[in-house]
């Protein structure tokens, strides 16, 4: 045999097959709410195991498999949020995502477990297999859905804040993102840029959402919401619409039929933003986005991510002159169509 044949191991097979151990614990400490008792000050173990309610069998290894997966510190025997998870998984800051995380943790994990039967159906494995709908049971749960939408601001914030830096905003006096949330990215938009107004478009029950996280930042003198639905209402004019995290949900034709109406309702020279974990166009590099389209499996009738080549093709054929893929925070990029 040959060096390169004896030096090929099953390493890497064993690491992706079991990958999910380090996930897990993530998602268990999130469920426990560890980071956010660990807000306050460091902690040794066993006051953090007393605190959590946690036997004693496994405490250690559970807070120290936290430490080498990056997501604790420890100094002197005591246990300590790093920057990123003080910032982003304690309950009391700005920008918790965890919100999206427990929602991972409590309804996509077991979900994926249906993977391979989604993959020989075509169907979705989330609730719709028992008739039930999450965004319904959402809609109707405001607190849920306050939370739901506060998630989807702090998951957005590192491509928020790219965009308002890559894009030429002082061309343009209005922006609306459409399907806001609780309107994170308008928001940060109008903080960056002094002159854009606007507003974000969602469905009718997010509008205390928005309107009490517009107010909060005093902008809601420059950004309102605009309730209705993407397929069943006309789109809200502006100089630039946003679709973030939002054409990936829907099938080829929907797509198209969505991109079409944001088309219609820009001026000449007005420009359509889409942004999602856009596919690299050799389909190798982004795993991320690949997996983020098995994931559209898992939880819609037709929704799949795709490439920037795919999403330009679609602009170029509702009519924008002009298309361009640009990269924004991690593995996500955006799409840009100008009319």
């Amino acid at each position: 045999m040959s060096g390169d044949q004896h030096a090929v191991t099953p390493e890497a097979i064993l690491q992706l097959g079991l990958g999910f151990w380090g996930p897990k614990t993530l998602l268990s400490a999130l469920e426990l709410d560890l980071f956010s008792a660990l807000a306050a000050a460091p902690l040794d173990a066993e006051t953090l195991r007393q605190r959590l309610g946690l036997h004693q069998r496994s405490a250690r290894d559970f807070f120290d498999a936290l430490v080498a997966l990056g997501m604790l510190e420890r100094r002197d025997g005591r246990y300590a949020n790093t920057p990123a998870t003080a910032r982003f998984l304690d309950r009391a800051q700005p920008a918790y995502i965890g919100g999206m995380l427990e929602m991972a943790n409590a309804r996509l994990y077991p979900f994926w477990g249906a993977l391979t039967e989604g993959l020989r159906t075509g169907q979705p494995q989330n609730e719709a297999k028992t008739g039930g709908n999450f965004f319904s049971a959402l809609y109707q749960d405001p607190e849920r859905l306050r939370q739901f939408a506060r998630a989807m601001t702090g998951m957005s914030m590192g491509n928020t804040q790219v965009l308002a830096q890559a894009f030429p905003w002082q061309d343009h006096q209005t922006v609306i993102d459409l399907g806001c949330a609780q309107g994170g990215m308008p928001v940060q938009l109008a903080l960056a840029h002094p002159h854009l107004g606007g507003g974000g478009f969602d469905l009718p029950p997010l509008r205390p959402v928005f309107e009490e996280y517009v107010r909060a930042f005093g902008l809601d003198d420059r950004l309102r919401f605009y309730p209705g639905d993407f397929f069943a209402d006309p789109l809200p004019a502006a100089d630039v619409l946003i679709m973030g995290h939002i054409l990936h949900d829907w099938d080829l034709p929907e797509k198209r039929h969505l991109i079409a109406k944001a088309y219609a309702a820009l001026p000449s020279g007005g420009a359509l933003i889409v942004y999602d974990a856009i596919i690299d166009d050799d389909r190798r590099r982004n795993a991320f986005g690949l997996l983020m389209s098995l994931n559209m499996l898992i939880e819609t009738p037709g929704g799949f991510d795709y490439t920037g080549a795919d999403c330009r093709t679609w602009l170029r054929d509702a009519g924008f002159r002009e298309t361009r893929v640009a990269p924004l925070a991690g593995p996500e990029s955006m799409v840009v169509g100008v009319k």
